[in-house]
């Protein structure tokens, strides 16, 4: 393809050609200029993680949910607990935090003590 573009004062002669490899090949007044096509790698979106961590439901473990001191202790061994009911305080940040029974059960065996420093994932309970 060829063009005559005018700037100013100035005339330009243009020649564009595209070669058999995928390159554009540009003369501006006889002066050659090589352009190589370059490929664009196809990338996949990322996704945002949407889900929680997979939890084992088959060991019945209540667990901290984030690091703080336990204030209160609601549950004790021996205890019949019903799933959504309230088994202990955690203070962190200036605030209380209730633990939650994920489960129906009985409490085998209390790994806290109240005023005792956990760490998120500890483990506070174990169930039947």
């Amino acid at each position: 393809m060829k063009l005559n573009l005018n700037i100013g004062n100035k005339k330009y002669d243009i020649e564009l050609n595209k070669t058999n490899g995928g390159s554009i090949n540009i003369k501006v007044d006889g002066e050659e200029f090589l352009f190589q096509e370059t490929k664009k790698e196809k990338k996949e979106p990322s996704l945002a993680k949407t889900s929680l961590p997979k939890r084992n439901f088959s060991e019945k473990e209540i667990k901290a949910p984030i690091s703080g001191i336990i204030s209160e202790i609601f549950a004790k061994e021996g205890d019949v607990i019903k799933q959504g009911e309230k088994v202990a305080l955690l203070s962190a940040m200036k605030m209380e935090n209730e633990i939650i029974s994920d489960f129906d059960g009985k409490i085998k065996t209390a790994l806290i003590k109240q005023e005792q420093t956990v760490k998120e994932g500890e483990i506070l309970f174990l169930l039947d």
